[in-house]
């Protein structure tokens, strides 16, 4: 080998060996968040269970107290089936399967099933929808669709509307999910797409949020090749622009 050559390989193998320190210390990061969150509704059914042991709830309050350890259990459910999604995505180790999927029928669908949650928060749910294919996961393409459309109408305000279109631009399918709802500020924006990030904790609590959905999506558009991009104003609203190539 050449001087040259050893360089170049020296270069490949800090490279390599640098990519390799990274993702150990992301599973780390990933093992430290995922106990926080799990300690949480872990504690809660823990708590609640123990004073029903103890003959301290009176016969009245037991509906009550059963009503909030069947919340926290469905809670971890959510979050380790959102745990298990992002790890197969991170790792690309599901059994993804590929095949053309026409975006305006997995839209429909998605917005069908979240109609009872937008008629619960009192929010308008359209969609717009030209034929455009592409090529990929139909799982994991409706995850996309289904997280940006259910966080828009958890975050937004009362009477406030979600319109979701996807459109053909060039070769590429656009997905645009916009809201009227409470909106983002600045400087949370480029952090919303990390895992278990919250700009409201106490109000994602309210509402049932994992801090995963946009993590999962973020991975999601990856896989297939896209972009995510996010604008959004404190009160007006945000909106949200993917974009996927689509089926030659």
């Amino acid at each position: 080998y050449s001087t040259d050559e050893i360089g170049d390989l020296s270069r490949s193998f800090n490279s390599m060996a640098q990519e390799i320190e990274h993702g150990i210390e992301m599973r780390k990061q990933m093992m430290a968040d995922t106990s926080h969150e799990l300690r949480t509704p872990l504690t809660a059914i823990s708590g609640y269970a123990e004073i029903m042991a103890q003959g301290l709830v009176p016969a009245e309050n037991m509906k009550p107290f059963a009503e909030k350890i069947y919340k926290e259990a469905n809670r971890m459910i959510t979050l380790i089936a959102d745990i298990i999604q992002l790890s197969q995505l991170d790792e690309n180790s599901g059994q993804f399967t590929s095949e053309p999927v026409i975006m305006g029928d997995l839209l429909d669908e998605v917005v069908q099933r979240l109609q009872p949650l937008a008629q619960q928060k009192t929010v308008t749910l359209t969609a717009y929808a030209e034929p455009v294919t592409v090529p990929g996961v139909r799982q994991v393409l409706q995850e996309i669709l289904y997280n940006l459309c259910e966080n828009a109408i958890k975050y937004n305000r009362e009477g406030g509307s979600v319109k979701a279109s996807v459109v053909q631009i060039g070769q590429h399918a656009v997905i645009k999910i916009v809201d009227n709802g409470i909106g983002i500020p600045l400087e949370e924006q480029r952090r919303v797409f990390e895992r278990f990030y919250r700009v409201d904790k106490s109000h994602s609590r309210i509402i049932g949020g994992t801090g995963l959905g946009l993590s999962i999506v973020k991975h999601g558009v990856q896989l297939h090749h896209g972009e995510i991009e996010l604008e959004s104003q404190p009160g007006r609203g945000t909106t949200v622009t993917v974009y996927l190539p689509v089926a030659e």
